[in-house]
């Protein structure tokens, strides 16, 4: 299993491995031409929120114009002590739950 270290925008280090990425794609084949974009939104959201099924799970937010006509990437990421992807997905909007960090 291979792991890379993703650092996010507050200096967190973001476990990502290839299990996750291969179960993503599986899951939604389409995120396989979006995989700079997936890790881009990891370092560089444009919003984060809290999941409102987990309160350790975050979901990392960033708007591409280049992801079918302009979508946002979802990056969601367990902040346990392992702080790890668990998924993935492109959306035409942000989901419920609270924000934490918000891009000025």
């Amino acid at each position: 299993m291979l792991t890379e270290t993703i650092v996010d925008r507050f200096n967190r280090e973001i476990r990502f491995t290839r299990e996750r990425w291969d179960y993503i794609v599986s899951k939604r084949p389409i995120m396989s031409e979006y995989k700079n974009q997936f890790i881009d939104t990891i370092k560089e959201p444009e919003l984060i929120k809290t999941s409102v099924y987990d309160p350790e799970v975050v979901l990392y937010y960033k708007h591409f114009k280049n992801i079918l006509g302009g979508k946002y990437m979802v990056t969601v990421i367990k902040m346990n002590t392992d702080r790890f992807v668990l998924t993935g997905y492109i959306s035409d909007r942000i989901k419920e739950g609270d924000v934490i960090w918000r891009k000025d």
